[in-house]
């Protein structure tokens, strides 16, 4: 069984900064929202497959290949979504309850395309 993942369980935004930031994370943080959204506002860090790619049949990025995944997305519906999807493939994913917006209420860094203070689109 899963370290990240018991059945039916989402994250918090605390949980899942605690499991993908620093130096070794234990987890992928998966943002999957379409490009415009990213472009605008993303947590530092996260990898970006967009769901619409993902339902489409599209691999994950090779940074996120074989490594548990906390889902994101704008509002926790998206991210949701694909954890059960990357689930069905084989992927230990579990998504984030509240999505970007959650995290930036809560006060985590968000950054745009160029690393510079982000919006949430």
């Amino acid at each position: 069984m899963s370290l990240f993942r018991r059945r039916g369980r989402r994250l918090s935004v605390d949980e899942a900064r605690a499991r993908t930031a620093g130096d070794r994370p234990k987890a992928v943080l998966l943002d999957v929202r379409e490009e415009p959204e990213w472009k605008a506002g993303h947590a530092p860090g996260a990898v970006h497959a967009p769901l619409t790619g993902l339902a489409g049949g599209a691999a994950l990025p090779a940074s996120a290949q074989g490594r548990p995944l906390v889902v994101i997305c704008r509002s926790g519906h998206r991210s949701r979504q694909a954890a059960k999807l990357l689930a069905e493939r084989g992927a230990d994913a579990v998504d984030v309850k509240g999505g970007m917006n959650a995290w930036a209420a809560t006060g985590h860094p968000v950054v745009d395309e160029r690393g510079n203070s982000g919006a949430i689109a």
